[in-house]
């Protein structure tokens, strides 16, 4: 099967919600938490020599998350009819990835991070060539990991760090330079799971 035809198949697999408290059960949850809506883009650009997933590295300057790996994408703005749109606006502003050059397959569960947001990944594939380029003001660098990389189960280990005085379990798919862990990862391995099925 080839991989459009895998990640067509995994689209219509359900799947569960998915949280950084998943592997973290004795975190407190912050007191009256209201989740904001944000969208991800999960960009797999189709390539005659295989498949690959676009991420950026967030600028080391930012206030949050600065030079982390993550998808495309950000919290649903007003003018942004769901967060399908959110996922590709930012994706046009992080990237430089025209919206008209992404074919939506369609959503993966939506994901809830520590940082209070509920971030919905949606699918999509690029079939076209274009210049990804890094906006400066937030992102540091764009570059590319084999899908097959990221939709192998076994490439995901749990790693642990210290976070706000206790230590916060997570997974982690590293890659080359690139540490690909925490919500970034868990998504991934959310479609890696519903691709083997």
């Amino acid at each position: 099967m080839d991989e459009e035809a895998r990640l067509r198949r995994a689209i219509q697999r359900p799947a569960g919600e998915s949280s950084d408290f998943d592997l973290n059960p004795g975190l407190p949850m912050p007191v009256g938490r209201t989740l904001r809506p944000a969208g991800v883009l999960v960009p797999v650009w189709l390539h005659p020599k295989g498949a690959r997933v676009l991420l950026t590295k967030r600028a080391s300057h930012l206030k949050h998350h600065p030079g982390q790996i993550s998808l495309p994408g950000g919290k649903l703005e007003p003018g942004d009819a769901d967060v399908k749109a959110a996922a590709l606006r930012e994706a046009q502003e992080e990237i430089a990835l025209p919206s008209h050059l992404v074919e939506v397959l369609g959503t993966l569960a939506a994901h809830e991070t520590v940082t209070g947001f509920m971030v919905t990944p949606v699918l999509g594939l690029i079939r076209d060539d274009f210049d990804p380029r890094p906006e400066a003001g937030e992102v540091e660098e764009v570059f590319s990991v084999p899908l097959a990389h990221l939709l192998d189960p076994g490439r995901y280990s749990i790693e642990r760090r210290q976070w706000m005085g206790q230590w916060r379990h997570y997974f982690a798919a590293p890659y080359g330079p690139y540490y690909i862990w925490g919500a970034t990862a868990r998504i991934m391995r959310g479609l890696a799971e519903r691709a083997a099925l």
